[in-house]
């Protein structure tokens, strides 16, 4: 019943709704008929053709859905007529109004005792002047038939739909719907009970279909939630695994900067009684011994000031240089420590570009880089700078053995490294991509295809600018 009752309310609130619209489509048919002929209408005015004129209205009158058309003049006497027309409209608001602005007015008016609907419209000739007054008449009955036919056809459809809806509740939807909603809340029930592997059997009416389906969509969700919590606190764990890691790293960091300083002094009184006792030396044995001696002194100090870098603050002073002068400072650097000048670096690069960075920093960066490419190289190492769309990068290859997997994955943790014990404090790497961090930069390492390892240490094109080079001391 209430089915039927809100169904009832909403035809009523249609067929008032069509209503409207049905009497603004038999409006507009008056208002284009009007405009179909008051060009021809107007041209016969200019012509005194009234002949046309009548010839006009006539023909709308043969229309069949006219009651009645006729043509005044602006003071609103009557040229020609046909059907019910009025003969004065010289005390006519509506005719007034039309003639005075232009614009087509209509209303309901008594015509010989009759009620119709009138539609009134300027007739104008081609330069936009007012010369006329064209009136389109129509029984007012014919609105209220066209609503009367529209209510008969909704109300009657409403009435088959009413019988067809009881029939099909009382002798076919409800046997078949009970067993289907019986099942759907045992299935509830279950899931109540802690169970998320139930499913529902998608069968039935077209409605337990859909409720099915949105019950399992339900679980399946309920499902990929409890997945998402379990996966987030796996990544909590790591985060917080991740965390103290920093934070022994930190630790470390604190305790070997600490470490180092204390180390510094000692090791260089070391080296210094070393050297004047090589000087004063006259045995061969008596050199070599003292040799090892000092050589043991340059590893040890060689550690400290990686225990240092390591521990360094981050950047807190930039300055411009150019990269080719920052390369080249870090060759000189590192030439000082190579053992063998057999290995050849290749560097042309010709650029002008300069970038603002930690000068020691960044030269510490590329110093630590080029000594593992020459320990790992076998004849040639090689530099090259380029440009990508986001970043400016300076490429350190090597023509040796590559990187091992494992290599790849640890290169960059702390204290990791590939050499053979005593050949490396495994700092190198991390140092380096602690600095690029620092500069918003990245760290990238890969195996070349012909051979060797290529290390990338890209800068983003914020930190560079195209200028002359500025040459720093």
């Amino acid at each position: 019943m209430p089915m039927l009752f809100m169904s009832g309310a909403a035809i009523t609130f249609g067929l008032n709704i069509a209503g409207q619209q049905e009497e603004e489509r038999l409006k507009t048919d008056l208002k284009l008929i009007g405009r179909a002929i008051s060009l021809p209408i107007s041209d016969a005015l200019l012509n005194n053709d009234l002949a046309t004129v009548q010839a006009n209205l006539d023909s709308v009158f043969n229309i069949g859905r006219v009651y009645g058309a006729s043509v005044y003049d602006v003071n609103g006497q009557q040229v020609a007529e046909a059907g019910v027309t009025e003969t004065d409209l010289s005390d006519s608001w509506l005719a007034r109004q039309t003639v005075q602005t232009g614009v087509s007015q209509d209303d309901y008016r008594q015509v010989e005792g009759r009620e119709v609907f009138s539609q009134f419209l300027p007739i104008v000739d081609r330069g936009g002047r007012i010369i006329g007054l064209l009136q389109i008449n129509r029984r007012a009955s014919d609105f209220d038939e066209r609503f009367e036919q529209l209510s008969q056809v909704a109300w009657i459809s409403w009435f088959i739909f009413a019988v067809v809806t009881i029939a099909v509740l009382v002798f076919g939807h409800y046997r078949g719907v009970g067993r289907h909603v019986l099942y759907l809340r045992n299935i509830m029930q279950q899931v109540a009970d802690g169970r998320r592997d139930v499913r529902v059997d998608t069968q039935g009416p077209s409605e337990i279909v859909a409720i099915s389906q949105g019950l399992n969509e339900m679980l399946e969700a309920i499902t990929r939630a409890e997945h998402e919590i379990r996966d987030r606190r796996q990544e909590e764990q790591r985060l917080n695994e991740a965390l103290r890691a920093q934070e022994k790293m930190a630790a470390i960091g604190s305790v070997s900067s600490g470490v180092a300083h204390e180390l510094g002094a000692p090791l260089t009184v070391i080296d210094n009684r070393a050297k004047k006792l090589l000087r004063h030396a006259t045995a061969d044995d008596d050199k070599r011994q003292l040799q090892a001696i000092r050589g043991q002194v340059h590893r040890l100090t060689r550690l400290v000031n990686q225990l240092l870098a390591f521990s360094r603050t981050p950047v807190s002073e930039r300055q411009d240089v150019a990269i080719k002068t920052l390369i080249e400072r870090a060759q000189t650097s590192i030439s000082f420590e190579l053992e063998h000048d057999d290995i050849h670096c290749v560097f042309d690069y010709s650029g002008n570009d300069t970038c603002r960075v930690d000068i020691s920093r960044m030269e510490l960066a590329l110093v630590n880089v080029l000594r593992n490419a020459y320990q790992a190289a076998e004849s040639e190492v090689c530099i090259v700078v380029s440009r990508t769309p986001r970043a400016t990068e300076i490429m350190i290859m090597d023509d040796g053995e590559g990187l091992t997997e494992r290599a790849q994955t640890h290169a960059t943790s702390p204290f990791y490294s590939s050499k053979t014990t005593g050949e490396g404090t495994g700092l190198g790497l991390t140092i380096v991509q602690h600095i690029m961090s620092d500069h918003e930069g990245e760290l990238k390492l890969e195996n070349r295809p012909e051979g060797g390892c290529c290390v990338i240490l890209s800068l983003p094109h914020a930190a560079f600018r195209t200028g002359e080079p500025n040459d720093i001391e």
